[in-house]
């Protein structure tokens, strides 16, 4: 049975996101690494890569950079070639930034997602997103895709000054459903900002495993339920 209300995640739940970044970054590295022979294209790849990973893993380096994330990218080209010895600022930030606006371009619907909103307003369940970023990355992909035909409640970090886990921002998102936590769901890929946070406070967490790898084995967070589509949500 449907709940009265779900709140949903963004990026890689309803749209690709982390989905496009591996192929999106090779493309790049395959026309630099010729172009400018930087050196082997999948070396440069790696490396990127590494730096990347590196640099999000800090969480407070991931909460300024996700409200500044072409200034993050540059940030990320301009340490990945000072470890590959490569001074050229001006091309570092020109790789990041065609990484920036190809990433855009290359995100879109999961499949069957956009069809299984239309249905669960159909049904006349109580919808909101909420999604950290930068507002006008957000509000880009909100436009974009018309998630306003499906979510009375938008909630976005850059516009609220505060972001999930944050408890203010599902108190809000209740406050705005005029639900209460035991009759919502939470639906998300990001353990513990979608699944932990919410169900602290009674609310339903499940856990969006887009990359389909299964529940770490040293997750303390264990979702109500596990899905690896939100078409599954109907299904």
């Amino acid at each position: 049975m449907l709940p009265k209300g779900i709140m949903f995640d963004l990026d890689d739940t309803i749209t690709t996101y982390n989905a496009v970044v591996e192929p999106t970054w090779k493309k790049i590295c395959n026309k630099y690494a010729n172009k400018y022979d930087i050196l082997d294209e999948l070396d440069l790849y790696r490396n990127i890569r590494e730096t990347a990973n590196w640099f999000w893993a800090d969480k407070q380096r991931h909460k300024e950079g996700r409200l500044d994330i072409e200034n993050a990218r540059r940030k990320v080209l301009e340490l990945t070639f000072e470890k590959l010895e490569i001074d050229d600022i001006t091309l570092a930030h020109e790789i990041a930034d065609l990484y920036s606006k190809l990433r855009v371009e290359a995100i879109d619907f999961y499949p069957g997602a956009e069809d299984t909103l239309k249905y669960l307003s159909e049904q006349d369940v109580a919808l909101a997103l909420v999604t950290n970023g930068q507002t006008h990355k957000q509000r880009e992909k909100i436009n974009r895709f018309r998630l306003d035909r499906f979510f009375p409640v938008i909630l976005v970090e850059g516009e609220m000054g505060y972001g999930k886990p944050n408890e203010e921002v599902y108190h809000r998102a209740l406050r705005e459903l005029n639900l209460s936590a035991k009759s919502t769901w939470f639906v998300g890929d990001n353990l513990e900002w979608d699944v932990g946070a919410p169900q602290k406070l009674g609310i339903f967490g499940i856990w969006n495993d887009y990359r389909m790898k299964g529940l770490p084995p040293s997750s303390k967070i264990i979702p109500d339920r596990i899905i690896t589509n939100i078409s599954e949500l109907i299904s």
